[in-house]
């Protein structure tokens, strides 16, 4: 009786809900990125049965490159199919999903344009997969960015005053999430988007000490300044190293010197 109720959950609320694709698509990038992170981690202990890099001729490509292929050649099959089935756009979204975990996997070497998958830096990669699980799995929840805003109710009555409104509250949701992001609390400016209180809090409270907004703002305010500091090492440094944990748990030590040559 309740493998029936779960079935009837996953036709209505994925299926019915044309969400099919991108639950095969978070599947795939999970899938993906647990392979490539087994495969690294097995090539760091020098594992002898395991295949290691590929070198070809010498030449070590990264896996960011199959990474790009995939997604390129998914992506584009995804457009020059006139009227794809649900069936072809789920398979087309499972192959672009282990590409992306791919290249996600080493976003800090194309964000450092140098390699620094296992150092301080390569952690990274992991919270930017982090970040697409979950607002993956926000919108298979049912959750919407942007969520203030009723787009049903514009498309049922597209006046001028409507649409007006419809920008003022586009305007303010998105310029909390930029002040947010800016006090660099992207967790927060991120998850935001799903819920707006979270938008406003990050928005009105101190900001991070590193942060742009504090290198801006706080310059001629030493005692923001210090309030913030105490802040971060008595909140956020708990709660970062807690993060760090589940990360190595997942992915893997980082700590190899980083060295920038």
């Amino acid at each position: 009786m309740q493998t029936v109720t779960h079935q009837g959950w996953f036709a209505r609320e994925i299926v019915g809900a044309g969400l099919l694709p991108l639950f095969v698509f978070l599947c795939s990038f999970i899938a993906g990125f647990a392979f490539i992170r087994f495969s690294v981690r097995m090539i760091r202990a020098q594992v002898r049965w395991w295949p290691g890099n590929v070198k070809p001729g010498g030449l070590h490509i990264h896996h960011v490159v199959f990474g790009v292929v995939f997604m390129l050649v998914s992506g584009v099959s995804l457009i020059v199919v006139s009227d794809p089935s649900n069936t072809v756009k789920s398979v087309l979204a499972g192959f672009f999903g282990v590409g992306a975990a791919l290249v996600l996997d080493e976003f800090a070497l194309i964000l450092h344009l140098r390699d620094v998958y296992w150092t301080e830096a390569g952690r990274t990669s992991v919270d930017a997969v982090f970040v697409a699980v979950a607002l993956c799995g926000l919108v298979l929840l049912g959750f919407r960015p942007l969520g203030v805003i009723d787009w049903s109710d514009y498309q049922a009555d597209p006046t001028l005053a409507n649409g007006v409104l419809l920008v003022v509250f586009l305007a303010v949701e998105l310029g909390l999430a930029v002040i947010t992001l800016l006090k660099g609390k992207v967790w927060t400016g991120l998850l935001g988007l799903f819920f707006i209180p979270l938008l406003v809090c990050g928005a009105v409270r101190l900001s991070r000490p590193q942060a742009p907004w504090a290198r801006w703002r706080y310059h001629d305010k030493p005692r923001r300044l210090a309030r913030a500091v105490r802040r971060e090492r008595r909140w956020r440094h708990p709660v970062i190293l807690a993060k760090i944990k589940v990360q190595e748990w997942v992915s893997g030590r980082h700590d190899l010197p980083d060295d920038r040559g």
